[in-house]
């Protein structure tokens, strides 16, 4: 049996994709990491198949089939993908960016020209907000990090954050969501052509069925982690992101690739291949 190298992301929006893997047969080698440096190792070879950001299908140089049937992603409100600010908005001109997915950062680009009309400066920075904050009028902050600045409950477009309420944000996934009405795709499985079989393709599928059941378990073993409320991980796995690759997620992921490309983001639309689709999987409810 060939061991497949899997190149998984270490945030916690991924874990339902990733938790049961580990008691399967063996035939996936588990490699942690953020987005962004699962895009390298895919192209270097270093791992078969990884846990991409979508823009990183469009640009890598190395032609990727995508799992089908799996994605993360969201259908109005994420959470953790956010445009910190003071101010208004539309005064933006310089944006510190958290560089952990490039999907995140395409995605801004071409929120900040389709909504407010805006092409500032984007800058790399380590994510520490107040530092992002220091030199730019707004950060882009992705991922776990986010979590401790949320308060679930107040969480919109444009409401102050706890414990800075002279700071406002925005929620990319409802940006997207008030732009285009589709949900949004952030990252998926690929890897080159035959990278997997079958059989291996099922596997993932079952783990990310198995896996979008195990939310508040998953949400408990987080805060032994890192502490905060296990009600507010809970919550963002089960109402926030989404596992799903179906049409109206397909749509979304075509719509994003047509507005890179307009916004120069991208030089062209990719077309979209998968790896072999295994027989419908009984028994299990997808989420």
């Amino acid at each position: 049996m060939t061991v497949v190298r899997l190149g998984a992301v270490s945030f916690l929006n991924a874990r339902p994709l990733t938790a049961t893997l580990a008691d399967g047969d063996g035939c996936f080698d588990l490699i942690y990491d953020v987005p962004s440096a699962c895009s390298v190792a895919l192209r270097q070879g270093r791992i078969d198949l990884g846990l991409i950001p979508s823009i990183e299908y469009a640009t890598s140089p190395v032609a990727y089939c995508i799992v089908p049937d799996i994605a993360i992603g969201c259908n109005g409100e994420v959470l953790t993908v956010r445009l910190f600010f003071r101010g208004d908005p539309r005064q933006i001109r310089r944006v510190a960016v958290d560089t952990s997915s490039q999907t995140s950062v395409a995605l801004l680009r071409i929120l900040l020209k389709e909504r407010y009309g805006l092409s500032p400066e984007f800058r790399c920075a380590s994510p520490d907000l107040d530092a992002m904050l220091h030199g730019s009028e707004a950060a882009l902050l992705i991922g776990d990090p986010v979590l401790p600045l949320v308060d679930v409950e107040n969480a919109v477009r444009g409401d102050s954050l706890a414990g800075a309420s002279e700071r406002r944000s925005l929620d990319l996934g409802s940006e997207w969501r008030e732009l285009t009405g589709l949900p949004f795709v952030f990252a998926f499985w690929a890897g080159r052509e035959g990278a997997v079989d079958r059989g291996q393709v099922e596997e993932l599928i079952r783990a990310r069925c198995r896996g979008a059941g195990m939310a508040a378990e998953i949400a408990r073993a987080f805060q032994r982690e890192r502490a905060g409320p296990a009600e507010l991980y809970e919550r963002y796995l089960r109402h926030h992101i989404t596992y799903d690759l179906g049409e109206d997620e397909l749509r979304g992921l075509r719509e994003f690739y047509r507005l890179a490309r307009v916004h120069g983001v991208i030089e062209a639309e990719p077309e979209l291949r998968f790896y072999d689709r295994p027989a419908p999987i009984v028994g299990l409810t997808q989420r």
